[in-house]
C-alpha cells in the first residue's frame, strides 16, 4: 500500500493477547518542541512521536528558524533560541490536523516581533478557534479569525500583560495557550480551572526551570520568564494505550501487557470509570519518565456493567470518550455520558459521529445535547464512516473484535496522526485488522 488506508476491515475474534507497547505521547510531544525552541541552549527528546501532528510541529519551528535534529528514530536535539529569537515564517503556518498545535501555538506566537499566521487542512480549518482568541486578546494579543474559526492572523510587536482568567469550560488546550502567551507578558498571569485538566505544561514549565504556582483550582506564572534547555523522555500514550485497555477488556484471549504508559492523574480517567463498570485493569512497575508517571498496563477479560459516568471524571478522559462508548455498547445495562460537550468540536462532533457508527452495528443509542445514553447489547456487522476522525475510527476497531460479523470503518487515513502503526500494532496484540487503499 502505497498511502494512507482508505478503510479498516475488522474480523470478530476473541483473540487479544501479548505484550505492546505504545508510541510517544502526543501531547507532551507538542509541548517538547514548542518549549525546547524557545528555552536556551540544547533540549534533547527521546520517544518523540513521529505522527503527522507532531511532524507538524516540528515543521513549524524549522520554518521559524529553529535547528532541530533527529539523530534517531524517536529523538530530537533542539537547538534553542531563547524567547525572542524565533524569525518570522516566509508563509503561514500549516498544522495539519493538529487542533492542539494551533492552539498552543497561538498563545506562544502573540509575543513574538513578527506577525504569523496559522492554517490546517479542511478539518482543523472548520474548528473553533475564539476560546483561544478571547483570553489571549484580553493580554493584549492582536488575533483575528474568520468568524471564529482559522486561519488565525496574529500581529507581532505588541506588549503582553498577565491577567487572570477563569476558563468557561476544561481545556488544557485553552489555558495551555494562556501559559505559553504568560512567558512574554508582564507581570503575573493566573488561569482558573473549572475542573482540572491535564497539566503537562505545568509539569514541562517546571522542567525547563520556569516557577508554576497552583493554588487550588489556580495555575499561575509570572512573565517574562526565561527557559533553559533540559532533556525530556516522553512516556508511552495513555490516549493511544486506551484502546488496547478496552480492547483486552472485551476481546480479550489472555491478560495483555501494555509497557511504559503515561499515567498522569490528569489524564487517566478511563481507568477510573472503566474500573467502576468492572474492569480488571492492574498498573505494574510504576515510575516516572521525564518528569510523568509512567507504569505497565496488566488488562485481563471481564464483564462490563453499565454506569452514570460521574461528571467529575469526565475532563481527565474527554480524549478517551470514543473508545468509552464503544466499551458501553457491550456492557450489560445503561450507561450514560453527561457533561461532555466538548466532544462536539473535536476532529468530529464526536457525540454525533459515534452514535450514527454505533447504531449502524445495531446498538441502541440516544443523543444527548452534551453526551450519549447506550444500551449495551449484541453489536451487529456493517459499515461505519469515521468521519475522517482518528479516535473514532480506531474505536469501532476495537469494538468490531466483539461484533457478529465483519466491520468496515471508512476514512481511516487521519489515524497516522496520533498513532502511526497502529494497525500493525492491533495485529500484534490480535485484533483482526486489515487496510484497504
Amino acid at each position: 500500500m502505497t498511502g494512507p488506508p482508505a478503510s479498516f476491515v475488522v474480523n470478530p475474534g476473541i483473540r487479544i493477547s501479548g505484550e505492546i507497547r505504545m508510541p510517544g505521547d502526543k501531547s507532551i510531544s507538542h509541548r517538547a518542541v514548542m518549549l525546547g525552541a524557545i528555552a536556551q541552549g540544547v533540549t534533547e527528546v527521546s520517544g518523540f512521536l513521529d505522527g503527522a501532528d507532531c511532524l507538524a510541529t516540528l515543521a513549524a519551528f524549522r520554518a521559524m528558524g529553529v535547528q532541530i535534529d533527529c539523530p534517531a528514530p524517536h529523538r530530537l536535539v533542539i537547538h534553542g533560541v531563547g524567547l525572542h529569537g524565533l524569525k518570522a515564517p516566509t508563509a503561514a503556518l500549516d498544522l495539519g490536523n493538529s487542533g492542539t498545535a494551533m492552539r498552543l501555538l497561538a498563545g506562544l506566537l502573540c509575543g513574538q516581533q513578527f506577525d504569523s499566521a496559522l492554517v490546517g487542512d479542511h478539518s482543523l480549518m472548520r474548528r473553533p478557534m475564539d476560546r483561544v482568541g478571547a483570553p489571549l486578546r484580553r493580554m493584549g494579543a492582536r488575533i483575528r479569525t474568520r468568524d471564529g474559526r482559522p486561519p488565525i492572523e496574529i500581529t507581532g510587536r505588541r506588549t503582553l500583560q498577565g491577567v487572570a482568567h477563569e476558563l468557561d469550560v476544561p481545556s488544557a488546550q485553552v489555558k495551555s495557550a494562556i501559559l505559553l502567551a504568560a512567558l512574554y507578558a508582564l507581570g503575573r498571569t493566573s488561569v482558573i480551572e473549572p475542573a482540572q485538566t491535564r497539566d503537562h505544561t505545568e509539569r514541562m514549565l517546571v522542567a525547563f526551570g520556569v516557577p508554576v504556582l497552583r493554588d487550588g483550582a489556580t495555575i499561575s506564572i509570572r512573565g517574562p520568564a526565561t527557559l533553559q534547555g533540559c532533556h525530556i523522555d516522553v512516556p508511552g500514550d495513555f490516549s493511544s494505550a486506551a484502546f488496547f485497555i478496552v480492547a483486552g477488556i472485551i476481546a480479550g484471549r489472555a491478560p495483555l501487557v501494555i509497557r511504559g504508559v503515561g499515567v498522569n492523574p490528569t489524564r487517566t480517567g478511563l481507568l477510573e470509570i472503566l474500573r467502576l463498570m468492572g474492569a480488571d485493569i492492574r498498573l505494574l512497575e510504576l515510575g516516572e519518565s521525564g518528569g510523568e508517571p509512567v507504569a505497565d498496563f496488566e488488562i485481563r477479560r471481564g464483564s462490563l456493567r453499565g454506569i452514570a459516568v460521574p461528571r467529575e471524571l469526565v475532563a481527565s478522559a474527554i480524549d478517551e470518550f470514543p473508545v468509552l462508548f464503544a466499551a458501553a455498547a457491550i456492557a450489560e445495562g445503561e450507561t450514560i455520558v453527561t457533561g461532555a460537550a466538548e466532544l462536539r468540536v473535536k476532529e468530529s462532533d464526536r457525540i454525533a459521529v459515534m452514535a450514527d457508527g454505533l447504531g449502524r452495528l445495531g446498538v441502541r443509542v440516544e443523543v444527548l445535547a452534551d453526551g450519549m445514553r447506550i444500551l449495551g447489547g449484541p453489536v451487529g456487522g456493517g459499515v461505519v464512516e469515521s468521519r475522517g476522525d482518528h479516535r473514532v475510527a480506531m474505536a469501532f476497531a476495537v469494538l468490531a473484535a466483539r461484533a457478529a460479523s465483519p466491520v468496515v470503518i471508512r476514512d481511516v487515513h487521519y489515524v497516522s496522526t496520533s498513532f502511526p502503526g497502529f494497525a500493525g500494532t492491533a495485529r500484534d496484540a490480535g485484533l483482526q485488522l486489515e487496510e484497504e487503499g
